[in-house]
């Protein structure tokens, strides 16, 4: 329980001598640096359905982040300067993590954020979980380089997982062992 804990503790502290160097020591810090990972709130649901709407021509709705909040899914934003770059949604259980959902602000993608908050996730998931599933569409080469970089491996297709617009799109489905 301890280890859980000083890893939510890591995700939620800020790191004030971070802006210290960047105000005095500019190029001591970079811009990843200084964003944050911090827990998703209420609050934030109007930015991350605006970030939800660009990136998915399916978007999760409203209710669906809601019910994320209620089975206690871990969620966090990616901010800078109190601005929500992106989001992540997690599920721990039996043993497996499983990246629900994460998405980068079309603006701010390709800035090593997508990167930021999976490193976060499987942070949060080594020590609770042995391996970290994911599914990805074929039509999204970036996320798909992001994960192969980060040591996911294919391990399978899901026929027709996803709503497209002429029918249905099939996911590719990752793991990654944490052990």
């Amino acid at each position: 329980m301890r280890g859980w804990m000083d890893k939510i503790k890591s995700v939620l502290v800020y790191d004030a001598d971070k802006e210290f160097y960047a105000k005095v020591f500019p190029d001591s810090v970079t811009r990843l640096d200084l964003m944050r990972m911090r827990t998703m709130t209420y609050a934030d649901l109007t930015t991350v359905l605006e970030i939800e709407r660009k990136n998915y021509p399916f978007p999760w709705d409203e209710d669906i982040f809601i019910d994320c909040f209620k089975v206690g899914y871990g969620c966090w934003v990616c901010e800078e300067n109190g601005k929500i770059l992106g989001y992540s949604i997690l599920t721990l259980g039996v043993g497996e993590a499983h990246v629900l959902n994460i998405s980068v602000d079309p603006d701010e993608q390709g800035q090593g954020i997508g990167r930021k908050m999976m490193e976060n996730l499987i942070e949060v998931a080594k020590g609770e979980a042995e391996t970290m599933f994911l599914e990805v569409r074929p039509s999204n080469p970036g996320a798909i380089a992001l994960y192969s970089k980060l040591g996911f491996n294919e391990i399978g297709i899901r026929k027709g997982y996803y709503p497209a617009e002429n029918g249905r799109e099939d996911a590719i489905m990752f793991a990654l062992e944490l052990l």
